[in-house]
């Protein structure tokens, strides 16, 4: 089937739907034909429908397809990746928004990628892409087309820098290009991840600029995303959410010879087998089986403090700090002030870095959620300023407001039946899609709405 893409013409193969929801790591869909690497970046490599179901049961009434196409790894290598493409059933319309979302994955095994997760028939407990996708839902039902990308890539790589960007952005472009979803490819789009997904979404943000200037992001919704790695480390290792560092220093292992090498030094084959079953597990299995594990017990000639010290490891913790360039595109930062997971003083770190150096950045801090908590709270208040942003309002200037509920606040609670609605038709397996009649009434509502 050939696509039309901007005045050219891209050649992509089209698949059939697979016949049972199949390990990314198994599934020959992903894996590109050779001479994939000539293409240029967001090409869509090849696609085929997909059936998607929450909790890889209840079937989703919306339209999916996934688009295999060319983007970059961390080095600038040519590399491939997988995005799920969702539309309310009966289409969109040329005009419509696109929304990007990065799910948090925070896992390196392949059961943890939303294009495996998302599919009916897949058996994927304990990954967060169930619960999220009770979230992004309402953007269905607003009418908006989904992006998920796999922004981890192939080799589950948690905590790389920059290629996270790299993959979402050239998830945009193949999304904007791929004709069956029938989107104008000039239209506006918006960036959302919380957590794991927000720390992509921060890699997005940072690197358009540079690498899809081309692409019209409206904005960029950043929901506590991470900040700071080794700081991240250093709090949460041997306690209760140990299990997510130890899948970062997994991930890791992949990317870096200097990194791994550095591993195979200092950590004994225990501590090495530790690591090599955390890259088989679910991000849930990870934290349930590694719950106040400390990778000091399995260090063999330095505590992991001065382990992590090393140049080489500094140097690659170095390489995967946030916050060293401006987005150019307005940004919403959402953090609670009690988050058990991420400081809340490394994201006012990450929010100053950004002003520092130009951004724009809404900063809105939560007093009574805690980290899990606040996805849900924040989703109202996250889509308003997305759509705000689509509308083509100005947000207010850049300021920190902490306040003791996001719900609070108008754009925050405004929406919050909505999402409830959205998310009991999912489960019900229920049409997400809205009449046009409903849809021009939210779009004249959004036009007329004050910046939040």
């Amino acid at each position: 089937m050939t696509l039309s893409v901007t005045g050219s013409a891209v050649r992509a193969e089209s698949w059939p739907a697979p016949p049972r929801a199949t390990l990314p790591d198994d599934d020959p869909f992903y894996r590109p034909a050779m001479g994939y690497e000539q293409e240029s970046v967001g090409t869509i490599l090849r696609w085929r429908p997909v059936e998607l179901a929450a909790f890889g049961l209840i079937p989703l009434r919306v339209t999916a397809w996934q688009l295999l196409y060319r983007t970059t790894d961390l080095h600038g290598a040519p590399d491939a990746a997988v995005t799920t493409v969702i539309a309310p059933v009966g289409g969109v319309e040329a005009s419509t928004p696109l929304l990007s979302f990065q799910c948090a994955i925070d896992a390196v095994s392949s059961r943890g990628f939303p294009s495996y997760a998302l599919q009916r028939g897949a058996r994927a407990i304990g990954t967060f892409a169930h619960i999220e996708l009770l979230c992004f839902v309402d953007a269905l039902k607003r009418g908006w087309a989904v992006s998920i990308p796999d922004h981890e890539g192939l080799l589950g790589a948690w905590g790389a820098p920059r290629e996270p960007g790299y993959r979402t952005l050239d998830g945009v472009r193949a999304a904007l290009r791929f004709a069956p979803l029938g989107l104008d490819p000039q239209r506006r789009v918006g960036l959302w991840g919380y957590s794991g997904g927000g720390l992509a979404t921060s890699w997005a943000a940072e690197t358009a600029p540079t690498y899809a200037p081309e692409l019209d992001i409206a904005g960029a919704v950043l929901g506590s995303p991470v900040g700071d790695l080794v700081a991240t480390f250093h709090r949460l290792n041997g306690s209760l959410h140990a299990g997510l560092p130890t899948l970062v220093v997994a991930a890791l292992r992949r990317v870096y010879p200097a990194f791994d090498a550095i591993i195979e030094a200092h950590i004994s084959e225990a501590g090495r087998a530790v690591l090599d079953r955390a890259t088989r597990q679910t991000t849930a299995a990870a934290v349930l089986r590694l719950a106040r594990y400390d990778l000091d017990r399995h260090t063999t000639s330095l505590p992991i403090a001065e382990v992590l010290a090393l140049a080489e490891m500094t140097a690659v913790f170095d390489d995967a700090a946030l916050g060293t360039v401006a987005p150019e595109v307005p940004l919403l930062v959402v953090q609670s002030v009690r988050d058990q997971i991420i400081a809340t003083a490394d994201i006012d770190a990450l929010v100053e870095r950004y002003r520092a150096h130009g951004a724009h950045v809404t900063y809105l801090r939560d007093r009574l959620s805690e980290h899990l908590g606040l996805l849900a709270i924040s989703t109202p208040l996250s889509l308003n300023w997305l759509a705000d942003r689509f509308a083509g309002l100005r947000p207010t200037p850049s300021s920190t407001t902490t306040v003791w509920s996001l719900l609070r606040l108008p754009a925050g609670s405004r929406g919050l039946g909505d999402l409830f609605r959205g998310a009991a038709q999912a489960l019900l397996s229920r049409p997400l899609t809205e009449s046009v009649t409903r849809r021009a009434d939210v779009a004249q509502a959004e036009a007329e709405r004050p910046a939040a």
